[in-house]
């Protein structure tokens, strides 16, 4: 039961987080720059969170987890997503988003060499797939080297964060986790926004769409990944979250009108598939 809740999850993060580039859009249509969006986004959720955790009268970790989840948000969510947006400045938003999924395969890899994880033949073949589907399902048309670089500096880092992740979330709750997560990240591009000037939005609907942004993208898909993680591990929980550019892609052809070429649906297929070998390993292993 407790890997079955796992794999649900990290599969409503993934679909929630699909949603974060849609949202994104609308935003950035609306007038807002990239520190005031992400200082909302991160500010409003930790009052949320912060809220919730008080109405749960939950504490706040020790001092050594605190410090550990103060760097997951100041440095993790912070270095990732500052490289990830710098990035699209310098190569296509599919290369970028490519290259970014790397990051189940730097996850794998960190799991093996760090916390010493089984590297099975099921969850290698499942790598491969979810790998092969995300290539196929972005559209890479290239850009400049710096681009490429930063978008893989991005990768690398969410990996670490997940790795980290692993271990602080054996001693708190997704909440609490959150909370100093989300007010860590906050702070940050709060001072960037204080320094460069906010730009609000500029209409309801660009309102509506930043509350998407940290409702629908930001806290449901983040504690229930941090939840998840702790219960089917980093490397089965990257590997799953892979569901998200199949959801991006589904939402913006949906939306936008985008068109779905078929080597996108195969792409997606391939991701589907290495979702469902995993998901069978692991609830197999979870009847003995």
């Amino acid at each position: 039961m407790k890997k079955l809740t796992g794999i649900l999850l990290i599969a409503i993060s993934a679909t929630s987080f699909g949603t974060l580039a849609i949202f994104g859009r609308y935003v950035y249509a609306d007038g807002m720059d990239i520190f005031t969006v992400l200082f909302m986004r991160f500010g409003i959720a930790a009052i949320v969170m912060i809220i919730i955790l008080l109405l749960r009268k939950e504490h706040f970790p020790s001092r050594q987890i605190f410090a550990q989840l103060v760097g997951m948000g100041a440095l993790g969510y912070v270095g990732q997503s500052f490289f990830y947006m710098t990035a699209i400045k310098y190569a296509s938003s599919g290369l970028v988003a490519l290259l970014l999924y790397l990051y189940p395969m730097f996850v794998f890899i960190l799991s093996v060499l760090v916390l010493h994880e089984k590297a099975t033949s099921v969850k290698v073949i499942a790598l491969i797939l979810a790998l092969v589907g995300s290539a196929l399902t972005v559209d890479p048309n290239g850009g400049q080297l710096i681009g490429a670089l930063m978008a893989i500096a991005a990768a690398l880092i969410y990996s670490v964060y997940i790795i980290v992740g692993t271990n602080v979330m054996k001693h708190v709750s997704a909440v609490q986790s959150s909370a100093i997560i989300f007010a860590s990240a906050g702070s940050v591009y709060g001072i960037l926004t204080f320094v460069n000037g906010a730009h609000l939005p500029a209409s309801n609907a660009g309102w509506l769409a930043i509350l998407g942004m940290i409702g629908i993208s930001t806290i449901i898909p983040v504690v229930t990944f941090l939840a998840g993680l702790e219960r089917i591990g980093p490397t089965n929980a990257a590997m799953l979250s892979t569901l998200e550019p199949v959801v991006t892609v589904l939402l913006a052809a949906w939306l936008f009108g985008e068109r779905l070429m078929p080597i996108v649906m195969v792409g997606g297929g391939l991701i589907l598939v290495a979702v469902i070998l995993l998901t069978k390993a692991e609830l197999k292993k979870s009847d003995y």
